[in-house]
């Protein structure tokens, strides 16, 4: 059916302009400026796998700007806040390093950075690929490692979709292997045995056009990283025309026109290398009365003003501060300090949002790979602060910690085994408390839950003692002050 006829005759739609125009002036939008003939093309740079390949392996900026976020992520690792069974933290925690855990999260993260998608296989001994993975089947010692396959060693089964709610809703049920190099099987891979991670989201209509994943992040920078290149490509071609030399000869054009062989021109060659080979700070020229010598120099003044701002709009693209992505330190009255807690806070948020879920999938197949159970309702982890600080910072967050835990035993009644798991917790950023161990958190739990029998009447006779010290009969405690525990005989 045909569209009908607008009201005022017209067949095709008008333009409209809105906002502030100057006609008169060729200010504003659709003016017939400079400014209004600029617009936006896509790139499709993320499509283009070899070049980003090229770039990620010649630029040291795509490098840092694909590498920077993906290693600060996986850097300093968790902390479990659990209270776990003596040994088991550390027997995760040496899986987790011999198998290599945090090195392939650590390349899924960079790959589905450069290629806006990558997906880390779990490796179960013993079980198909092709099947969902079942949690409660995994039997001790089947977890053996993880396996990182970028978006180009795979091709999703897009006719075939996860219908069941969840994370994982309309994404490809399967994944079939496409490369075979380094002993890789041609796995059909289910959806449930993989982590899928993607570049830059994309709204639904571009994720479309890239088949689903994400984008790289590369596409948004490559253009301020070109003018970047640019502007340093032609500083060094200015280095070397920076001292210029000179010299006039009358009658050069005849004396070249002449054959190779010629007197004149062999003279003249003679004569030039005479110059270069006695032209030194304590030599002099040799010249004809009439010929010229000159010297010209260039200044490099505002060259670095230059670099540095197209270096600020790389940094402000990527994300990353200029004290992390060029490595060099601030200058002047900017010490970097501001701008590193800003990026590692968003570090953080990128942790939240996009590894907590997968982590703690990690840990429950880890979890029952090493000891047969499942992970424990009230198991909990965080991730280790970037932040490091100075070690009077340290002294001074240790001496404040400490204070603030024994008030807290002592006026409030805190138990003194949650203070000593509290401690333990932060040992990593106080410096302090790393040696208490989980015996130690169960003797002073087993003593704060036994009664005490110091101020009560006197046991009667052949009654058993118990076992609970007094505070002045304890080998390792000072006096306290307490009456003493009546004994019976």
């Amino acid at each position: 059916m045909s569209r009908k006829k607008r009201q005022n005759g017209a067949d095709k739609p008008a333009a409209t302009v809105d906002g502030y125009n100057n006609f008169t002036a060729k200010l504003g939008s659709n003016t017939q400026n400079i400014q209004t003939g600029g617009t936006y093309t896509p790139g499709y740079i993320t499509r283009n796998r070899v070049m980003l390949e090229f770039s990620y392996r010649s630029s040291f900026l795509v490098g840092a700007g694909v590498d920077a976020m993906a290693d600060d992520m996986t850097r300093k690792g968790i902390s479990i806040s659990s209270q776990l069974k003596p040994g088991q933290k550390g027997k995760v925690e040496t899986f987790w390093d011999d198998a290599g855990i945090w090195d392939g999260i650590n390349d899924t993260l960079k790959w589905s950075r450069l290629y806006g998608g990558a997906l880390l296989v779990v490796l179960i001994e013993g079980q198909d690929m092709s099947t969902p993975l079942k949690l409660d089947r995994i039997k001790e010692g089947q977890f053996k490692g993880v396996m990182c396959l970028d978006r180009w060693m795979v091709t999703p089964t897009y006719s075939d979709l996860v219908t069941d709610y969840g994370p994982h809703f309309g994404k490809p049920k399967y994944y079939k292997v496409v490369v075979s190099q380094q002993g890789i099987p041609p796995w059909r891979i289910h959806h449930s045995r993989l982590i899928r991670m993607e570049g830059d989201s994309l709204p639904f209509q571009q994720a479309q056009t890239e088949n689903g994943w994400g984008m790289s992040v590369v596409e948004r920078i490559f253009e301020r990283i070109e003018a970047f290149d640019t502007a340093t490509v032609g500083t060094t071609q200015l280095i070397h025309k920076a001292h210029l030399r000179t010299y006039s000869i009358e009658g050069l054009r005849a004396v070249l026109a002449m054959p190779d062989d010629s007197p004149a021109k062999a003279g003249l060659m003679k004569h030039m290398d005479m110059i270069r080979e006695f032209q030194t700070i304590e030599g002099m020229t040799l010249m004809d009365s009439k010929d010229q010598f000159a010297t010209h120099s260039y200044s490099f003044a505002g060259v670095a003003d230059v670099i540095l701002r197209f270096a600020e709009q790389v940094s402000g693209a990527t994300g990353i501060p200029l004290v992390r992505l060029f490595g060099q330190s601030p200058a002047g009255f900017n010490t970097g300090d501001g701008d590193l807690e800003n990026y590692y806070s968003r570090v953080n948020s990128l942790q939240e949002r996009r590894l907590r879920r997968h982590i703690r999938w990690l840990l429950d197949i880890s979890w029952r790979s090493q000891f047969g159970e499942p992970l424990p309702d009230d198991f909990t982890f965080e991730f280790n602060k970037l932040w490091e600080m100075s070690d009077v910072d340290r002294a001074t967050m240790a001496s404040n910690v400490t204070t603030a835990l024994a008030t807290a035993v002592r006026d409030i009644g805190m138990s003194q085994h949650a203070a000593l798991n509290d401690l333990r917790n932060l040992a990593d950023v106080i410096g302090i408390g790393g040696s208490i161990t989980d015996k130690d958190i169960e003797d002073a739990k087993a003593e704060w839950e036994e009664p005490e029998l110091e101020a009560g009447p006197p046991p009667e006779i052949r009654a058993p003692v118990p076992q609970k010290p007094t505070g002045d009969s304890a080998a390792n405690r000072r006096d306290r002050g307490w009456f003493v525990r009546w004994f019976s005989g």
